[in-house]
């Protein structure tokens, strides 16, 4: 715990994360902020989708397409590339932005969300170039993504899976099988990252089905678990790099997040987990995040 805490440490005194292009943590800060733009804009063009839930997750996804996944826009077909699954998929917003900020289709695309043969649909598919698997019904991400963490380890292959759940999600009894097998195989390349924003649909997780204490389950269920601020990208990045993806253990990062991180009228708020801003309210939610990143 010492050592993560010098990390943390260190990353916030030189601000920098180590890529391929040395991008500093600014770096990312800013591609987190550009991602959350793209979302509300994309949004109130198409008049559809998950704006809330895509806000809170955008700086999760920044890092570790952007930091941690040994995964690029030309190497989408090798085998041994890092492996995402986007399991909470009706916040497909949030991939899609960082997709395109990444690299894997044009930009330009984000902005035909939801038209007739966009490939861009509310929920991703894998005819959008970057995603791995389809989803969208609740409660598959986990499973999908233990099975392809077993087949590296059968076929020896040394990639990593990395999942990203919604915590509402995890009131779905297939999550738990999911991590009852990662345990059983001792899945060290699988990395369950939890969406926590304590919000699902129309109220909170507490008021609708309670999951804690979330850290007891999944450590008494064999999981090597963490908890992070899921909007510093920093700490996010560092705990990354720290874990053990060769031990016997699965990951499990509690990311606190806030739904609608950025705008501070959707923040915390329930009804803007399906609710479309207007044109007005739009500009409005690009103002201040302009303003975020200007601070």
């Amino acid at each position: 715990m010492l050592a993560f805490i010098y990390i943390i440490i260190y990353y916030r005194i030189i601000g920098f994360i180590r890529l391929e292009n040395d991008v500093t943590d600014a770096d990312i800060k800013l591609t987190a902020n550009e991602v959350k733009r793209n979302i509300v804009s994309m949004i109130v063009k198409a008049k559809g989708g998950h704006i809330a839930c895509s806000l809170s997750e955008a700086d999760i996804l920044t890092v570790l397409f952007f930091y941690t996944l040994n995964y690029s826009p030309e190497e989408r077909d090798n085998p041994d590339r890092d492996r995402f699954v986007l399991s909470k998929g009706h916040a497909s917003e949030g991939l899609y932005s960082v997709l395109a900020e990444r690299g894997f289709f044009p930009k330009p695309w984000l902005f035909e969300y939801l038209k007739h043969e966009s490939p861009l649909t509310i929920h991703p598919t894998k005819s959008v170039p970057g995603v791995e698997i389809n989803t969208g019904a609740l409660g598959h991400g986990l499973s999908i993504a233990a099975g392809m963490a077993l087949a590296a380890q059968k076929t020896g292959k040394k990639y990593r899976v990395f999942v990203l759940t919604g915590d509402g999600e995890l009131q779905e009894g297939s999550n738990w099988e999911a991590a009852m097998a990662a345990a059983y195989y001792k899945l060290g390349n699988l990395t369950l990252i939890i969406d926590n924003n304590g919000i699902q649909l129309a109220d909170t997780i507490a008021n609708t089905m309670e999951i804690n204490p979330l850290r007891d389950k999944l450590e008494a269920f064999g999981f090597d678990v963490h908890d992070v601020d899921g909007h510093d990208t920093g700490a996010m990045a560092a705990l990354f790099d720290s874990l053990d993806y060769a031990s016997a253990k699965p990951h499990a990062v509690i990311a606190h997040t806030i739904k609608g991180k950025g705008v501070s009228f959707m923040e915390n708020k329930p009804e803007w987990h399906h609710t479309i801003p207007t044109e007005e309210q739009g500009v409005l939610a690009l103002n201040e995040l302009s303003q975020e990143i200007s601070k």
